[in-house]
């Protein structure tokens, strides 16, 4: 008998209904003339209760092998639940256990375990609860981004992980190399001699595969990437990985407005999906870990987004009744308190914020015609600060040129790039999403390692 997913049997299974389920033991309680067991097979926050009676082969040792975190094959014949919370139960006929778990010795038993314990153990810390719930919406997630891009034609490409380029001229990058790291070759003026490399050149893991995405732009039109991306920073917050997703479109024909509305229209079907897909696990989440997260979907759902220029939100800031930590005026990043300052205290929902000052953003964003600013564009969210960043391309050839010159970077390490604006340039704009910053904030979950199922962080690459 084929086995049964448990989350389609606590939705639509009836009593008489014969099934097989496999899973994991949840908990066990043993009575006189029979055993109640809880089994899970991850594919919903609740188990399935299963009566284990006398009846059952071997009953005596069955019993003492099922244990919390046991695997098991139970076939049985549903019934009515006489128990509180649940509508039906499984009266086991058969029980096959795959593979005990030492009472005394599994390190998830039923009490509540700190995050940073389950951290500690990654390779278990999928079957319970919270972790469970978090990756299923994880996952409820990345179908949304697909299907939100392919309903509108975009192409999904594939960029590379090992690249030559620092698309965001950042310098945080993890270097790719095959050079003996005990004795490495070196030029005469005794630094590394990459020209033995590999690739005949310094390589990284890449930071976004945004570069790569405008090149399909310009033949594909609307074109998306989501996959990892990599970030040699050594920070040790709640809101850092050094592996992390990043989902990025790029729309060719499209200006800075074009660009706003696609990530608010994508944010919003992210949100509608999970909450049809996966209401359990929300609820959950209101219930245990933020009695806002609930309240806070409807809202990225139902409202529309604020919008305001960097200008017009320096001026806010600096008229805020509020002590900030980071100073604020014009030329300054917006740091993550002012930004959730913005979302949560002032506008109280998701808030675009554009048009910041050309120095502290990336070569690539379009000059406006001040002079002073680009045509850049990030979402900040209540919680979380920003979750968007993107702009609209800067596709004229010469300001591009000044722009690399006077952030030296050299022109021939771009000249595949230029091109893009030499032959059939057109406006063009994208943005990038944090992956694991977008479930996160879905989530309520306080700490982005707590996202992601095996989290990469400075002296951290365990599992």
């Amino acid at each position: 008998m084929t086995p049964r997913r448990i989350l389609d049997l606590l939705r639509t299974g009836q009593p008489d209904e014969t099934v097989t389920i496999q899973g994991w033991v949840r908990t066990k309680r043993e009575l006189k003339e029979f055993s109640f067991v809880e089994m899970n097979d991850g594919s919903s926050m609740a188990g399935l209760q299963v009566v284990v009676n006398q009846a059952v082969p071997d009953y005596a040792e069955l019993v003492k092998k099922l244990n919390t975190g046991a695997s098991a094959e139970i076939s049985g014949v549903l019934v009515a639940s006489q128990g509180k919370g649940q509508r039906i139960e499984l009266q086991a006929s058969t029980v096959t256990v795959y593979g005990e778990a030492d009472a005394e010795t599994y390190p998830l038993q039923k009490k509540r375990h700190s995050f940073e314990f389950l951290r500690s153990i990654a390779h278990l810390r999928a079957r319970t609860n919270t972790m469970g719930a978090v990756f299923r919406v994880r996952n409820a997630c990345a179908a949304a981004v697909h299907s939100f891009f392919q309903e509108r034609g975009f192409l999904w490409m594939h960029t590379p992980l090992i690249t030559a380029s620092d698309a965001e001229g950042a310098g945080e990058l993890f270097t790719v190399t095959t050079l003996d790291l005990k004795k490495p070759p070196l030029t005469e003026a005794q630094e590394i001699d990459f020209s033995q490399d590999f690739f005949g050149k310094r390589a990284y893991l890449t930071v976004s595969g945004q570069l790569e995405a405008e090149i399909m732009a310009m033949a594909f039109t609307n074109v998306y990437t989501f996959g990892p991306t990599f970030r040699a920073e050594n920070s040790n917050t709640s809101r850092h990985l050094a592996e992390f997703w990043m989902i990025e479109p790029e729309m060719a024909f499209c200006d800075l407005m074009g660009n706003m509305e696609l990530a608010e229209a994508l944010l919003k079907h992210i949100f509608k999906h999970v909450l049809e897909t996966c209401p359990e696990d929300m609820e959950f989440f209101n219930q245990r870990i933020d009695d806002s997260v609930l309240a806070t979907a409807e809202n990225i759902i139902n409202s529309e987004f604020a919008r305001i220029t960097y200008t017009e939100a320096i001026a806010l800031l600096e008229k805020a009744d509020k002590a900030f930590e980071y100073p604020v005026s014009w030329g300054l990043d917006l740091q993550s308190e002012h930004e959730r300052y913005l979302a949560e205290d002032y506008f109280k929902k998701p808030t675009i914020v554009t048009d910041y000052p050309a120095q502290i953003k990336a070569f690539y964003m379009r000059m406006n015609e001040d002079g002073k600013t680009v045509r850049a564009m990030d979402i900040l969210a209540p919680k979380i600060g920003e979750i968007v960043g993107g702009s609209q391309r800067e596709e004229r050839l010469d300001f591009l040129q000044r722009r690399i010159q006077s952030m030296d970077i050299p022109e021939e390490e771009l000249w595949w790039y230029l091109d893009l604006r030499r032959f059939g340039t057109v406006p063009h704009a994208g943005f990038g999403l944090g992956f694991e910053r977008l479930v996160q904030f879905m989530t309520g979950m306080g700490n982005v390692r707590d996202v992601i199922p095996f989290p990469r962080t400075p002296l951290s690459a365990d599992f």
